[in-house]
Parts: structure tokens; sequence; C-alpha cells
């Protein structure tokens, strides 16, 4: 059925998926139901109808064609080579920074994530590698991931917003015996898979501030463990973009985490690992909806 045509930059959500009618093809569309959780929905196995675009990338969406497809297997808003290195915020949540126990930072704490690390929502399989299952030291982190959308350098944070794309959801998988046994993140925060994305990325259009969102991190899909409000950040999205573009240039497609709240497992007592067979939910809310990854173990 034709659908009404519209500019690609009027995008709200997009998605980008392997359709059931063709397992060879990577589209690009928008979810026909613009209230629907796409990833709780694929979770509980419900059909999810999206409107597909003429483009191959979020980056370039194209315009609507008037087709639709329903969604096979939902992928990362951006693949990793339009990722690139991921700019990730550590300690960036007054309230996280709190049950740690550090002072809070007065500049942005980064680490980095290689591109390895970007990761498919479920039922792509999310990986504990050896020396993490092995030393019981998984941990989830909620975050909120910013998707640049144009070339970025030393902007200023008035200006920062304009050069984003849109908004998804990640979760910052971790190591932490690796984390607490070096000075430097990068290691235990950047394994193969260790940052899943997605499933839709959403327009700075829907999302004028992105502080009026949030988050909750869900495991087993009934313990709620994070539970929290971005306005809860130390440095803000503006804040961070501006920061990261200093003398660096940021390309359409960089993937920017912001920090988690309160709530991680390390942080608990008694602690919370996550373990083969577990299931997390990275929810943000109004309008992203729900990043689900599954683990299994490293083989």
């Amino acid at each position: 059925m034709l659908r009404k045509m519209a500019s690609a930059s009027q995008f709200k959500r997009l998605v980008r998926f392997i359709p059931r009618s063709d397992s060879s093809k990577i589209l690009i569309g928008q979810p026909q139901d613009e209230s629907i959780d796409v990833g709780l929905a694929l979770r509980k196995g419900q059909d999810v109808s999206v409107d597909v675009f003429s483009g191959s990338s979020v980056l370039s969406a194209g315009q609507p064609t008037g087709t639709s497809a329903i969604i096979d297997k939902i992928l990362s808003p951006v693949s990793q080579t339009e990722a690139g290195t991921i700019r990730c915020i550590g300690l960036n949540y007054k309230q996280h920074a709190a049950e740690v126990g550090m002072a809070l930072p007065s500049v942005p704490t980064v680490f980095l994530k290689p591109d390895t690390s970007l990761a498919d929502p479920w039922p792509a399989p999310t990986i504990l590698p050896k020396l993490t299952y092995q030393d019981d030291c998984g941990d989830y982190e909620s975050e909120l991931a910013v998707i640049i959308g144009k070339t970025a350098k030393n902007v200023s944070e008035a200006d920062a917003l304009d050069y984003v794309l849109g908004y998804t959801a990640a979760n910052d998988v971790s190591s932490r015996t690796s984390q607490f046994a070096q000075s430097q993140w990068s290691f235990s925060k950047g394994f193969d898979g260790a940052c899943p994305i997605g499933p839709t990325i959403v327009s700075k259009s829907l999302i004028p501030d992105p502080s009026k969102l949030h988050l909750r991190g869900i495991k087993n899909g009934d313990q709620v463990l994070q539970d929290g409000g971005v306005d809860d950040l130390i440095f803000s999205v503006p804040q961070i973009v501006s920061f990261l573009s200093q003398g660096t240039t940021l390309r359409p497609g960089t993937v920017i985490v912001t920090g988690t709240p309160a709530g991680v497992g390390v942080g608990r007592k008694p602690k919370v690992t996550l373990k083969e067979g577990d299931e997390f939910a990275v929810e943000i809310l109004p309008h992203i909806g729900t990043l689900v990854n599954v683990f299994e173990n490293e083989k």
C-alpha cells in the first residue's frame, strides 16, 4: 500500500534492519506505529511494520519509498564503520558518583571504545568475554547515546545540538576486575560487542531537551536496578558534544555515550553481575524505547 511521502529530514524515529522478506538486505525506515516500543515488541514476538526509506544509512536516509517491510532482525542504528571510535563519558551522574564514593569531576572523564565493540540489540547475543565471566565481574550501565549528524569541530556549547542527528539507548557493558586493575578504562569496556545500541534513533525534533529523558535499567524483566533522570547529568549533552569537539573532528555517525545513572551492579550490596542467560533492558522514555540484550558466554 502506498503511503504519504515526506522528507527524510523530517524523520521522527528510524531503524536499521533486515526485513523478513529478504535476509540479504539491510533497510532503513520509520516504524509505522509512532507509539510502539520497537525493542519490547520484537522481544515479545510481535510484528513491527516499517515504512522503508530509499537510503542505505540513517546518516543519509533518503526519502520514503511508499513501501513497507516487517522487521526480521533489528540492527544498531549506525554500523561499526560509520561509528568509528566511540566516545564515552565516565562518572557523569551525580548520584552515581555518590554511590561509588567519588568526587564530582571538574571536566568530563573521557574513554574510548573501538568500533568492534558496537553491537546490535537482541536477537543478536551480547557476549561476555572469558576473563569477565571467569571472574564473575560483568556489569551493566544504562546510557543515553548521542549520534552526530554532521562534521563537528571546535563547536560552542550553544551550537552543539545543531550537530546532533538524534538519540538512542546504549549499554556500556563493563568488566569490573579489569577496570579496577587499571587506571584507564578502554580495555575493560572495549571488548567485542561491549557497546550494544538501539534499536531506534530518535530525531532531536522529538527530543529538543534531552535532560527531560528518563532511564531505567531492568534485569530479567522485573528487577529495576537503575532509575534516574538525564537531568542528573554532571555535564549536559551540549557540554559533552562541545567538549569532545575541541581540537577533534567528530564525523557523522560518531557515537557518544553520555554516562550511567546510579544503580550499577558493582555499587549494590550484595553486588549484581551479568551471567549467561541474563536479559538486560535499557529503557529511555519518552520516544526512544527499550534496548534489550541477552548475554552469552564467549566460547
